[in-house]
Formats: structure tokens, sequence, C-alpha cells
């Protein structure tokens, strides 16, 4: 399927992409060759083959979500300036 540089200036426009009059001729050609890339790929008979795998279809291993260090979070407000029930306040920055 070879492009034309008013289907180009169409994608573009489109895509709102502003493109050079010297990038159009090129990069029609370049999207010719992707375009018939595509045809062939499509033009192969793909019968009785077996997809591979995806990696949708994986099962992730996941481990126990349990607590594996102790609460210390006294221990580490003892040095801030200031905490109330458990946080620490800090200075108000929005108004």
């Amino acid at each position: 399927m070879a492009l034309k540089e008013q289907d180009i200036k169409d994608i573009a426009h489109l895509a709102r992409l502003g493109l050079d009059e010297s990038a159009q001729a090129p990069l029609a050609a370049d999207l010719s060759t992707v375009l018939e890339l595509v045809e062939q790929m499509n033009s192969v008979n793909t019968d009785g083959v077996e997809p591979m795998a995806h990696p949708g279809n994986a099962v992730l291993r996941l481990r126990d979500d349990t607590v594996t260090e102790p609460n210390q979070r006294d221990k580490l407000q003892e040095v801030a300036p200031a905490t109330e029930d458990g946080y620490f306040l800090v200075p108000r920055v929005i108004e």
C-alpha cells in the first residue's frame, strides 16, 4: 500500500503533528514500507499454529502479607520536635 504525500498530510493533521514539506516524502516511503510488511504478515497462513505463551496468563507467586519488623514508632518519634497521636507534626506549608 503506497501512501502519497496527501495521505501523510491527512495523517499528520489527525494526529495534530506539524510536518515540514521536506519530511513528507521520506515519511510516506517509510510508512508505506511498514504497511507493506503488515500486509505480508497478514497473508501468512496461520491455521493450526498454536499461540505462544503470554505473560497475561502467568500466575504470580506472592509471599504472605505478614509483618516482618517490630513497631518502632515510639522510639523513632522520641527525637521528633513535635508529635501528636502517633503522627509527626510539621509546619503548615499551604495556607
